[in-house]
Order: structure tokens, then C-alpha cells, then sequence
């Protein structure tokens, strides 16, 4: 069976876990994760593909430096609305300074 699904998603987490390891003085427990990543792809067009064909072309788009570029900055404005308010006490940052 066909699915449905928002590459831009895959898009966006990749970012998020690469700023995430060059920036260990954000939290990066799953709520503030989660908020990052539905804060950016809500600024983000969606990029959705059923099938193989799909995936390809919205990989192919994936390569621009434009759509690299929004990524980026969307990812970035995110991270730091949560940083600067999360919904939890952000305790445990791994010990990470």
C-alpha cells in the first residue's frame, strides 16, 4: 500500500539533530524536539510524495540551495523560540556544558 508522507518532516529532523550536536546547550529531550520540529515545518511549505517517483523528485529539490537555506533559518528561529521559552523545566541538559 501506498503512503503518504511529508518529506519535508525527514527535512527538518536531519537539521534539528545536526544543530543539536553542534549546540549541546540546548535541550534536546523529546518535548523541546517535538516543538522545534512542528514550529519549523509550520513555517515550511510541505513537500508530500505517495510514490517512489515522488520521493525521488522531492529528494532531487532537497539539493537546492535555496530550500537548504529555509530549512536552515526555520530550523533556527525554531530552536531558538524554544530555547528562550520551553514548556518544561529544560533540567536535564546530559550534563552538558
Amino acid at each position: 500500500m501506498a503512503e503518504l508522507k511529508n518529506q519535508m518532516e525527514d527535512v527538518v529532523w536531519s537539521a534539528i539533530d545536526k544543530l543539536l550536536q553542534e549546540r549541546p546547550d540546548i535541550c534536546d529531550c523529546e518535548k523541546c524536539r517535538m516543538d522545534m520540529a512542528a514550529i519549523a515545518l509550520n513555517e515550511l511549505p510541505p513537500c508530500y510524495a505517495v510514490t517512489d517517483r515522488g520521493k525521488v523528485f522531492a529528494k532531487v529539490s532537497q539539493l537546492e540551495c535555496q530550500f537548504e537555506t529555509d530549512v536552515l533559518l526555520a530550523v533556527l528561529r525554531a530552536v531558538e523560540k524554544v530555547e528562550k521559552n520551553p514548556q518544561h523545566q529544560c533540567e536535564a541538559k546530559k550534563g552538558r556544558k
